[in-house]
């Protein structure tokens, strides 16, 4: 199978963004309470499979020289690469727009915080003091394809 990563010019909240997040609230990633058509800030990415099914998307959102992200995968496909899939999209985007580091803040209220903590750190993140898990944005990331 094989992803395609395709920026959103205007993102807006969708049935399939609802559908990605699964039984997990979109106000536990400060989304608030989206309708659908609800435009989006920040920057948004979709994965398609080779059927144009949506199966993640990807949020960069830059302030400061840094980023925060947001990394979705379709309950579906978890555990099948799609978040290392997004998380090395979004790694060459910061990349590409000089930042210094990306880094996501896990809801205390998460699920499964620490299963997201841990496979935050197994994709090179560190904690620091203040509930940041943090990586260095390597200059010229180059992602593997899906």
């Amino acid at each position: 199978m094989t992803w395609h990563w395709i920026a959103e010019h205007e993102p807006r909240w969708d049935q399939d963004k609802a559908a990605a997040l699964g039984d997990l609230p979109p106000t536990l990633f400060g989304l608030g309470h989206p309708e659908v058509g609800r435009p989006l800030g920040d920057t948004w990415w979709r994965v398609e499979d080779d059927d144009g099914r949506a199966v993640g998307y990807g949020r960069l959102d830059d302030t400061w020289g840094d980023a925060e992200i947001l990394i979705i995968a379709a309950p579906a496909v978890r555990g099948t690469g799609v978040g290392r899939f997004v998380l090395e999209h979004l790694e060459r985007e910061a990349a590409a727009r000089q930042l210094n580091y990306v880094y996501n803040v896990v809801p205390t209220r998460h699920p499964d915080g620490d299963g997201v903590r841990t496979w935050l750190a197994a994709h090179g993140f560190a904690a620091t003091e203040v509930g940041e898990l943090r990586k260095r944005v390597a200059s010229g990331a180059t992602p593997r394809r899906g």
